[in-house]
């Protein structure tokens, strides 16, 4: 251990890596442990007054081997310059402070207990031990009342430059970061997003500048607290007016303007219905200043519904079939509540796929891409690649970490750097009117990233179209046979139908009763029931078995005429967890709930239309597969048009 003076210059602030932060004041149970977690034992619990400092009762203990506050050394070994990092804190009173890292699979080693009195200490700990996984994280014991401030994990030195792979050298950059924050008819969310920015002085000293394209018609600068917002961030907001041009015009927009009108290192995109961890923008900013090499470093997701769930530790693209998938010793949907960072579990439950620890969470997870909730670009990428394609939505994010790989860049998802985000399992996107956005460029990034032979893709694709048949979803099937065509439109279109795309899928989709939303399942007839069709899954081993039955009255059913007396009245009111295939798939008709529960879809089987939908869709499949390598050739040769800054720009002038 290494006892040094108390000191606030700015070169020991520059090299902060991530502060230990207290919850904000209110926050549930289930989310302070994303933070701490409070020794069962204890008498009295722990108190703070701010987020960087807390009072510890004399006998108490806490643990903070916690998602936000234990350090990812396994990412800065993999990623960094460092070699070793430095645990400050300023102590008054008497605690002990146990230092702890874990193996890749969980296993906890002590590395120093070591007891501090009335002063500021720094505890250098080497980050050799973690190839493969690991944490390091800090337990405290208070001997007497005592508090704790400004605790943190410290890089040992400055930042030193970087070298490119055709020898460029990118000196050392400092701690700014320019914060894109593209919004559409969002105002509210938009405006809470900018009070997070500015409510902490420190993360908001790093930023440089905050850009908002605006695309809607309802606008943040209407809301009542918007001249705060504003204010509050000293004359860093700039908001561009345009059309709606997707995500990927409002993140175009932002890193066009941030390489054109701003210094800025660094590039952060941020959605604007989020909620933030404001150290989350340092600790990304901090992660690419100190890599070995310039990354795009990506902010994991927090479910915002149930905000002690991390989503996934990491993303891929399945190359075969070209789909994202899970990264490989990614995790899904952990409850840091139920199984904190701490909890390995029983070798018993280790040994049982069907149980849950956390061991899975101590393993490096590498990545192919990492969505644009939250993702940072150095400034040198940006330049040297251009702007992301013009694609609306769905798919810009992947294509721009793929070729962003493809030229040295890889992408990090970075542990303890997160946002709160709306759950996908929560939205319908994969059958509203973005499952055209999905299949269109799904087919546009595989042409210039995928597979030589499509027939994997395209048999996949079929897989997926079959299951919208079985469960009337023909306005799904409809806008996806639009997308096909427009993917062999060719690429010289794309920001033609930039703008014009939505509008004719929305026209599209209106003619199609499972795409129409009534506001409740009550405004309809009673449903008439549907005997002996199931409405609950199997699970277990042999679900998929168990499931033939199922599947062979389904395709009996599909293969009659539909009976429209069914039109008039649902069979069934189904959840949307309901709405399986093998339940569908036995009914002329059924309400449908949305993913939000904010209304129900009341949908009907039509044969004769879902048979010629499918075979137009077979058509466009054989088209795809005979046409895959001019169509390569074209989509690869036109990147360059299709992601420069000058036609963007035109695009951006005339808004």
């Amino acid at each position: 251990m290494r006892l040094v003076e108390k000191t606030t210059n700015a070169a020991q602030t520059d090299r902060v890596l991530a502060r230990v932060l207290m919850p904000k004041k209110g926050e549930p149970r289930d989310v302070r442990m994303l933070y701490l977690i409070e020794d069962e034992h204890n008498k009295q619990r722990l108190s703070w007054s701010d987020r960087t400092s807390f009072t510890i009762p004399a006998g108490n203990e806490a643990s903070f081997e916690t998602y936000f506050n234990a350090f990812p050394a396994s990412y800065w070994r993999r990623w960094s310059q460092l070699s070793s990092v430095l645990l400050a804190m300023d102590v008054e009173g008497r605690a002990t402070i146990s230092v702890y890292r874990s193996k890749h699979d969980g296993t906890r080693i002590s590395v120093i207990n070591t007891e501090a009195a009335d002063e500021h200490i720094e505890i250098p700990l080497e980050l050799r031990n973690f190839e493969d996984g690991g944490w390091l994280w800090f337990d405290i014991t208070a001997e007497t009342d005592a508090q704790v401030r400004n605790a943190a994990w410290v890089a040992p030195q400055d930042p030193k430059e970087q070298v490119l792979d055709d020898g460029t050298v990118v000196p050392p950059q400092p701690k700014q970061v320019a914060v894109g924050i593209p919004t559409f008819n969002r105002p509210r969310d938009a405006v809470n997003a900018l009070h997070a920015l500015a409510e902490d002085a420190y993360v908001e000293a790093s930023i440089s500048h905050v850009l908002m394209p605006d695309q809607g018609n309802q606008h943040p600068a209407d809301e009542p607290d918007f001249e705060d917002a504003e204010k509050n961030l000293g004359g860093k907001l700039r908001i561009f007016s345009q059309g709606n041009l997707g995500g990927s015009g409002g993140y175009s927009r932002i890193m066009y303007e941030a390489l054109n009108s701003t210094d800025a290192p660094f590039i952060l995109y941020m959605d604007d219905d989020i909620a933030i961890e404001p150290d989350s923008i340092v600790r990304a900013v901090q992660a690419a200043r100190y890599a070995n090499q310039p990354i795009l470093v990506g902010g994991q997701m927090l479910n915002l519904q149930d905000r002690a769930q991390l989503r996934t530790t990491g993303e891929a693209v399945d190359k075969d079939i070209f789909m994202f998938r899970a990264a490989e010793h990614a995790v899904y949907d952990h409850d840091f509540s139920k199984y904190p960072l701490g909890y390995v579990g029983t070798e018993q439950e280790d040994l049982d796929p069907r149980k849950t620890t956390s061991r899975a969470l101590h393993r490096r997870v590498d990545v192919d891409y990492n969505g644009w909730w939250m993702n940072l670009f150095p400034r040198v990428v940006a330049e040297q690649l251009g702007l992301p394609l013009p694609l609306f939505i769905k798919w810009d994010d992947n294509e721009y970490a793929l070729r962003a790989k493809e030229a040295g860049f890889p992408t990090v998802t970075w542990p303890g750097v997160a946002i709160w985000h709306m759950a996908w399992a929560d939205k319908d996107d994969a059958i509203d009117w973005q499952a055209y956005f999905h299949m269109r460029n799904r087919l546009i990034v595989a042409s210039i990233y995928g597979p030589e032979d499509p027939t994997a893709m395209l048999k996949n694709m079929s897989k997926s179209t079959s299951k919208h048949y079985m469960c009337m979803e023909y306005s799904t099937i409809a806008i996806q046979n639009e997308a096909m065509k427009d993917f062999l439109a060719g690429p010289d279109q794309l920001f033609d139908i930039l703008e014009s795309a939505l509008p004719r899928i929305q026209a599209i989709r209106k003619d199609f009763a499972d795409a129409q939303v009534v506001e409740s399942a009550a405004d309809l007839p009673a449903p008439t029931g549907a005997p002996g069709v199931p409405t609950r899954t199997i699970g277990g081993r042999l679900a998929k078995v168990k499931k033939f039955p199922w599947a062979a009255k389904a395709l009996m059913h599909l293969r009659k005429p539909e009976n429209r007396d069914h039109w008039n009245a649902p069979q069934l009111n189904l959840t949307t967890e309901e709405a399986r295939w093998y339940t569908l798939a036995r009914l002329d008709s059924a309400t449908v709930s949305t993913a939000g529960g904010t209304g129900v879809a009341f949908r009907k089987r039509d044969k004769k239309l879902a048979d010629d939908l499918v075979a137009q869709q077979k058509e466009l499949r054989a088209e795809i597969s005979k046409r895959w390598p001019e169509l390569k050739h074209a989509y690869r040769d036109a990147r360059g048009e299709l992601t420069s800054h000058e036609n963007w720009g035109k695009i951006f002038d005339e808004q």
